[in-house]
């Protein structure tokens, strides 16, 4: 029979257990290892059945085993110390705490997901894994941060398979009272909630649950409260779920709703207020507008609130094509904005135009979250050297004439938490070589450039270490695809293959992501009978592990889930090729540690930075993988091996597979296999022990994320704080009256005429030429510009490459006609084609880039000397 209802009755823990609530609710059991070893001494076989979820194994412990703990005294002295450790952790100074002055109070930070642990199912994929470790490592440094999400009672869907290999969804109920949250709470014990408004005088009401991640707290919104509607109550049912108006609705309510629960957290609380926004990705861009409308209700105009939003806010892209990107119908948009709906005090056209693509080839329908989050965010980055440049590119239509090597979005280069993902094992390892507390900060903290001790780890200690997890991934493989086989029909007579599927002693490729289409799953299986021979090879075998999931509207993905599950069906290959079903953060910690290779084939270069394969490197994997992403960035031949790309202008889609594929088999076949299965004098693969040492020593120390976090406070959050305080509301009006001036008058700026010093059309290198600009500023003066002198080698079509700019001084006062003349040195310092052209850019003090504002003036053809100076 079905429950009516249901409830979650929680256990009265004992006076000297009490702490062991605090240690549920801290999500830093997640990656603390002495607190997990806590918990799974409290019952180890309930703790394995609840997968390692402390709340469920205390809400599930029976009075007489909580007795026995009560009277447990060696139980109470490691409880005492692992609550003490707690405390420790979450008061004290860390590295943030010993910077110097000016670092911003708070910053609150947005993502649609958060991948924190399995015990919490709010994540999709990397965007979500990238956001929870980013909490987790600003937790370690003493960032203080505040984390802003929603709580998604579905979660993402979890995956099984059909008996013919087809991708079938499952969306289990998720209780919060189930999970590692808590209810935020008015001083008078009732919920906190947060409203917008909706058309037709309706409204979205939301309760704002609290995960705390170490130091960090994670505020979600829920949207299944009784005050809603049937429909408003469904806002937060699904993640990426929904038609369009249902996600437009869940992305307001993170960026609007999540600035309130921010302003309500903070307030019962007396956390500090942000100073710093972020949003990771282009989902809570509304944040921007819930901001502005405050400072307009505090009686700034919207131009004026809207740069001092610009100031502190900081927003991060992922997405390295524009089909990936978030784009809502303007007429929907509207509907939702204005005065019968939400932000009443807003212009609905304003606030229509942050999202409206003026570039060429955009769509004046479409309402853009990139494009919006770019235009309220004085601070933008990717998350690699190569997405960075693909996302000027990208958007470089939204700066007109400058190069896309100018356009405002640098880079900051994703990291992973390693405590998350380093195995225990390797943790051992690492705390037996230079003690725990070391090894703790060295993963967390990061700073060094090297980790020099791994040379100090004997050859066959990293081998035994690679042996045992590759030997653990066996066995939860063989666990997973049994379950996946039972599920999909099979009686337990048809499974005895399983127990020998996979082999501890064979070389071991893991391949696992999600399958969108870029991702090339099936590029392996491009070559079937060398594929076949690679795996069954009688004396260098290889064996794969796969897993991922197809967004559930994704046909085309799931069609390629489904080719590779029937080629690991086939009796022939089925214990050298496995593909298990329902990847997610439970399986990775397995995963990525039993590897020896890591796989990453996507095309290049949609992969924005591909964190996966840096989870893989901490335990000493060795990646192939296209130049992509990150390895685009740190590949070395010391890692692993690059994989060649035929990706150039013209290349036939089919084409392109094959010819990568064949490079994929002919790296495996001729350099990756030989050197794992090749023995030295002691019995060891001696070649293959050496790159795991160098991946770890100096490919190691790169991708945490505590690196990563620290780049964030330097580069973004800090300059983004110092532009937030100058900004109070009289600068905010004088920038906002300026940049309106400056728009108006700028048709009046002219580049009249140009000279140089230079006799001939041939220079000597070294030659410093002497150039003058005649120019028209119109209704603008000095102070409102710069003049630059840009400079560099040219291509046969006289454009300047690697260009070096030089900033050009008034000579005098201005002539009759009101045109000023500017003048400054040339400098030839490089040989060969060379040529110069200048530039009028507006300035001001509170810009962070001239580019700013997407204005130039440049000389027409006329005005000046020949295309450039030929040096030789």
């Amino acid at each position: 029979m079905k429950a009516i209802r249901r409830f979650t009755v929680r256990p009265l823990l004992p006076e000297p257990l009490r702490p062991l609530s605090d240690l549920a609710r801290n999500l830093r059991w997640s990656w603390h290892a002495e607190t997990r070893d806590l918990f799974q001494s409290v019952d180890p076989e309930r703790w394995a059945t609840c997968g390692g979820d402390p709340v469920r194994l205390l809400g599930g412990l029976r009075p007489a085993r909580l007795a026995e703990l009560a009277d447990d005294r060696r139980f109470l002295r490691r409880l005492t110390a692992a609550a003490d450790d707690l405390h420790d952790y979450v008061s004290g100074d860390r590295w943030y705490q010993t910077q110097p002055p000016g670092l911003p109070a708070a910053i609150a930070y947005f993502s649609p997901e958060f991948g924190i642990t399995a015990a919490l199912p709010q994540y999709s994929g990397g965007l979500g894994i990238l956001a929870g470790d980013h909490l987790k490592a600003a937790s370690d440094l003493g960032v203080p941060l505040i984390g802003v999400g929603l709580l998604y009672r579905h979660g993402y869907f979890r995956q099984t398979l059909s008996r013919d290999g087809w991708q079938q969804e499952h969306y289990p109920v998720l209780d919060p009272n189930e999970l590692p949250v808590t209810l935020l709470k008015e001083t008078d014990g009732t919920p906190a909630h947060v409203a917008l408004a909706l058309p037709g005088g309706r409204q979205l009401r939301a309760r704002i649950w609290l995960a705390q991640v170490g130091r960090v707290p994670l505020l979600m919104l829920d949207s299944d409260v009784e005050e809603n509607d049937l429909g408003e109550r469904g806002v937060t049912d699904r993640l990426y779920g929904g038609g369009s108006e249902h996600r437009l609705l869940q992305e307001m309510l993170l960026g609007i709703g999540g600035v309130r629960a921010v302003r309500t957290y903070c307030r019962l609380t007396g956390h500090a207020e942000p100073e710093v926004f972020h949003t990771n990705e282009g989902h809570a861009g509304f944040l921007g507008l819930e901001r502005i409308a405050e400072l307009c209700a505090e009686g700034l105009d919207f131009d004026s609130g809207l740069e001092a939003v610009r100031a502190g806010t900081v927003f991060t892209t992922h997405t390295p094509v524009p089909a990936g990107i978030d784009r809502f119908d303007r007429d929907l948009v509207a509907r939702h904005f204005g005065p019968h709906a939400e932000l009443p005090g807003l212009d609905v056209g304003r606030v229509l135009s942050l999202g409206r693509e003026t570039y060429p080839g955009g769509e004046p329908n479409l309402f853009n979250m990139a494009v919006m989050g770019l235009r309220l965010a004085q601070r933008a980055n990717g998350v690699s050297l190569l997405h960075g440049q693909v996302s000027r590119e990208m958007f470089a239509g939204l700066w007109p004439g400058f190069d896309a090597d100018e356009v405002p979005i640098t880079s900051v280069t994703n990291g992973v938490h390693a405590p998350t993902w380093v195995a225990p094992e390797v943790l051992r390892l690492g705390a037996r070589q230079i003690g725990v507390h070391r090894t703790e900060d060295a993963l967390s903290v990061g700073g060094s450039d090297r980790w020099d001790s791994v040379a100090d780890i004997p050859d066959q200690d990293v081998w035994d270490l690679r042996r045992d997890l590759r030997e653990q991934l066996v066995q939860e493989a063989r666990a997973r695809l049994r379950a996946s086989w039972r599920q999909r029909g099979a009686g337990t007579a048809e499974l005895g293959w399983i127990d020998g599927v996979l082999d501890p002693d064979v070389l071991t490729i893991g391949f696992a992501r999600r399958v969108p289409s870029y991702k090339r799953l099936t590029l392996m299986l491009r070559d079937r009978d060398r594929l076949r021979n690679l795996l069954l090879h009688p004396e260098r075998p290889v064996q794969i592990v796969v897993a991922g999931k197809a967004h559930p509207a994704d046909d085309g993905g799931k069609r390629l889930v489904q080719e590779l599950v029937r080629f690991a069906d086939d009796p022939q290959v089925r214990h050298r090729i496995v593909f298990l079903p329902d990847y997610g953060m439970a399986m990775a910690q397995k995963l990525y540690p039993g590897c020896d290779i890591w796989l990453n084939n996507p095309l290049r270069p949609l992969e924005a930075c591909g964190t996966s394969g840096m989870k893989a490197a901490l335990n000493g994997c060795l990646n192939l993988s296209v130049l992509d992403g990150w390895w685009d960035e740190w590949f070395q031949p010391d890692f692993g091996w690059a994989i060649p790309t035929a990706d150039g202008a013209g290349t036939d889609p089919d084409h392109r597979d094959d010819v990568e594929a064949a490079a994929l088999y002919d790296l495996l076949e001729q350099r990756v296999t030989p050197r794992f299965y090749e023995r030295g004098q002691q019995g060891l693969p001696d070649r293959w022990i050496e790159m795991v040492r160098r991946t770890l020593t100096l490919l190691g120390p790169k991708v945490l994320a505590g690196r990563m976090v620290r780049e964030y406070v330097e580069r973004l959050y800090a300059p983004a704080a110092r532009a937030h305080r100058a900004l109070a509301p009289d600068a905010a009006r004088e920038l906002a009256a300026w940049k309106a001036r400056v728009r108006a008058a700028w048709q009046g700026v002219t580049v009249d005429h140009v000279e140089t010093s230079a006799a001939t059309p041939t220079a000597e290198l070294g030659t410093t030429l002497a150039l003058r600009v005649r120019l028209s500023l119109g209704d603008l003066t000095p102070d409102d510009v710069e003049v630059q002198a840009v400079s560099g080698r040219v291509d046969e079509e006289d454009r300047i490459t690697d260009a070096t700019t030089v900033p050009l001084k008034p000579a005098g006062a201005p002539d009759s006609d009101n045109r000023w003349t500017y003048e400054g040195p040339l400098s030839l310092d490089r040989t060969g084609p060379y040529g110069y052209t200048v530039r009028v850019l507006p300035s001001h003090p509170l810009l962070a880039t001239n580019a700013e504002l997407g204005l130039m003036a440049t000389p027409l053809e006329d005005v000046g000397e020949g295309a450039g100076v030929l040096m030789r």
